[in-house]
């Protein structure tokens, strides 16, 4: 296959493509605004990248859509620091931009795989969140936290209206809090941009204290960035078109901790690691309200735990890390940095 991912240098997509590069015959053709991420396969075959805007560069993005087989719309933001300080360019990019490129593919017939995000069940009183049938309840209009998980369901509702009506070949996955290498940058935590598991490591190696949002008693399904793959792969392949028309999350259910649990389990891998051992001595973990550390518009839900049976059922995955083993993996990650 020729597989045009776009947002190709983020966590996932930089993870994807060389998960792709490395155990399939596709060929990658990647597309960022920077290109970091992916300097370790230039040079590869079945491998190429451009450079550019997604917001601009339309005429090449529309030869490509046309002469690619399926496309991975992976531009976007998902940070929660940034919905609320740029919610106008979260909407703009994760769904306007997208959205083009999803029409584009209904014009040239061509599957799309779409990163759809666990926020889009939002404050859901469902213990276990099943894709089909949970219901996807948000906040307030004035808490900005939701202009991202609306802009995501928005654009799943339009994608299954052109597969209905349109013929659109398309899956929908819902990643659950995916962690490894390349999550974010510790530029992103000092500038208190990151999410949880790169600001807790950043905290404890630069600041000596680990600030928790309320406490840290928030729970999520945590999920090793290769055990992600494994599926999109498994999604990719679509043996007996199995994934078609389908909506998966992909998460760890047994990978269900608290915030707090997680800075203790990173706390605690790092006293044992050598080289940040030193670093973890008289750490503090402290709770401050979520007001004062990402000041108005924010909001949470209290828990989020995936049902993965139908992925298991249709496409034979199953996620296999564990968090302690995530968390290690993830660690090694910054130790090479």
């Amino acid at each position: 296959m020729r597989i045009l991912l776009l947002g190709a240098n983020g966590f996932i997509g930089s993870h994807l493509t060389r998960k792709i590069l490395d155990t399939s015959d596709d060929e990658v053709v990647a597309f960022d605004i920077e290109g970091g991420n992916l300097e370790c396969f230039s040079g590869r075959e079945r491998f190429s990248f451009r450079r550019g805007d997604i917001f601009e560069d339309n005429a090449w993005l529309e030869e490509q859509v046309a002469a690619c087989d399926v496309v991975l719309p992976f531009a976007g933001v998902a940070k929660p620091a940034y919905y609320l300080s740029h919610p106008l360019w979260t909407f703009e990019l994760d769904f306007e931009q997208n959205l083009k490129v999803v029409r584009l593919c209904v014009k040239h017939g061509k599957r799309v795989i779409f990163p759809s995000t666990s926020e889009v069940y939002g404050l859901s009183s469902d213990n276990l969140l099943l894709e089909d049938e949970s219901p996807l309840i948000v906040g307030p209009i004035g808490k900005m936290r939701w202009i991202y998980s609306c802009g995501k369901q928005m654009l799943d509702r339009v994608i299954a209206a052109y597969g209905q009506e349109r013929g659109l070949r398309y899956t929908i996955f819902r990643p659950f809090n995916w962690v490894g290498p390349r999550l974010d940058t510790l530029e992103d935590a000092r500038a208190r941009r990151a999410r949880s598991i790169t600001q807790i490591v950043h905290d404890i190696l630069y600041r000596g204290e680990v600030t928790l949002v309320g406490g840290g008693e928030q729970r999520r399904s945590f999920t090793w960035i290769g055990d992600g793959t494994d599926a999109l792969a498994a999604i990719l392949r679509n043996e007996g078109g199995r994934a078609d028309g389908q909506i998966f999350n992909i998460g760890n259910p047994s990978n269900n901790i608290s915030i707090r649990e997680l800075a203790e389990t990173i706390l605690g891998t790092m006293r044992e690691m050598p080289r940040f051992a030193a670093r973890t001595e008289g750490v503090r973990i402290v709770s401050v309200p979520a007001e004062s550390y990402y000041r108005n518009g924010y909001d949470d839900m209290r828990n989020r735990v995936p049902c993965v049976d139908k992925i298991r059922n249709l496409l034979g995955w199953t996620p296999r890390v564990s968090l302690k083993e995530s968390v290690r993996r993830t660690l090694e990650g910054f130790e090479e940095r």
